[in-house]
């Protein structure tokens, strides 16, 4: 387990995350407010897991899977990214549907920017996400981080909301 929350417990990817990763990536919510990967099959959400893990070691940080600690069943992803384009990591979540509402991006958020800030002692950690996304602009403000104005990411086709610490 990388953390821990008062509602979940985040931990590294593994193989064995396919069919929930699988899931989460073709959600709707995951689609429209983060982007299509191209994820379509098993194969695929190895893939994606693969490239995660990569980050892990090349980083030391990365995305985490985010269980419920009160039965143990995945619920999102949150953790740190270094995004090309991004000079600085920024805090990623994304949560199946049925978790939202519940605070838990919030949560899970603001966990992993403490753990980037106390643990790596990271001094910069930013945040982007579509104009459009309001839960997830919310979400950014709560956990304290500032307005930057917009940002062109590549990989992304639109400009991005760009906070910073």
């Amino acid at each position: 387990m990388i953390l821990e929350t008062e509602r979940l417990a985040l931990h590294e990817l593994t193989t064995t995350d396919a069919p929930f990763i699988l899931e989460l990536l073709m959600s709707r919510g995951f689609r429209e407010n983060i982007g299509d990967r191209g994820v379509r099959d098993l194969e695929g959400a190895l893939g994606y897991i693969e490239r995660v893990r990569t980050g892990y070691t090349a980083n030391g940080f990365g995305l985490w899977r985010a269980d419920l600690k009160a039965c143990g069943k995945p619920a999102g992803l949150a953790g740190l990214v270094k995004r090309d384009g991004l000079e600085h990591p920024d805090v990623g979540y994304a949560f199946l549907e049925p978790f939202w509402g519940m605070g838990l991006a919030t949560e899970a958020a603001a966990a992993s920017l403490a753990y980037g800030r106390e643990t790596l002692g990271l001094p910069t950690i930013v945040a982007i996400t579509k104009p459009e996304n309001l839960g997830s602009i919310a979400v950014l403000k709560k956990i304290g981080m500032k307005d930057a104005g917009m940002t062109r990411v590549p990989g992304y086709d639109d400009d991005s909301c760009y906070f910073t610490t």
